[in-house]
């Protein structure tokens, strides 16, 4: 296969500061994406939320609908090659949500978590085709550990990007590595000929109670 929509690669991580514990704990999501143009170069955009209490699922399913809203802000279709190191995102993405919807949006242990973001989440891909891939986290991967950087900061000064803007990557890059960081290699644009999409998510109900999505 191959891709059937102007490629970019998004690579998204999420934080939340005290995760778990008692209390309202800050979290904040990071997304970085790259477009590769004709000549060959790179160029790169970022995206940052936060919420003042949440979790790094929450943060997790924002990072998604987030940075599908942004490439589809003017109508844009796009072929995503969509890399986290969440589980909970790649394995939902892949697996949980069909199952979900065969059964009404229910499941046999108990109330879905996050379903009203899971919603916004599959309904900000439809129009795109996307590639779920999982990549270990804090694992030398300069891009995802730029994104996790993204997402501490939003979540520690409680920002927000509003929307895209120019990426601060590389120069991030060279400090980090000058300071021993980051050692893995930057990870290659995808290859367009090469792109397999994951499988279409499924539809989902709106609020008027019609069905949207992939």
């Amino acid at each position: 296969m191959s891709a059937r929509h102007p490629l970019v690669a998004v690579y998204a991580d999420e934080s939340c500061l005290g995760n778990g514990k008692e209390g309202a704990n800050p979290g904040g999501a990071g997304v970085l994406i790259e477009w590769r143009h004709a000549d060959g170069r790179i160029t790169r955009r970022d995206l940052w939320i936060s919420e003042p209490a949440t979790t790094n699922n929450r943060m997790a399913l924002r990072s998604v609908t987030e940075a599908f809203r942004a490439l589809g802000a003017k109508d844009g279709r796009f072929s995503v090659r969509f890399t986290t190191d969440s589980r909970y995102i790649v394995d939902g993405m892949t697996g949980w949500v069909f199952g979900w919807a065969r059964n009404g949006w229910t499941r046999k242990t108990g109330a879905i978590e996050n379903l009203p973001l899971w919603f916004d989440a599959i309904a900000s891909v439809h129009g795109h085709e996307a590639s779920w891939q999982w990549v270990k986290g804090h694992a030398g991967h300069p891009q995802n550990e730029y994104a996790n950087d993204l997402a501490v900061k939003a979540a520690t000064e409680q920002t927000q990007s509003g929307g895209l803007v120019p990426s601060g990557f590389e120069a991030w890059l060279a400090a980090r590595r000058a300071k021993g960081g980051a050692k893995g290699e930057v990870a290659p644009f995808p290859d367009g000929e090469a792109f397999t999409p994951s499988a279409s998510l499924p539809r989902v109900p709106t609020r008027s109670g019609a069905a949207s999505g992939s």
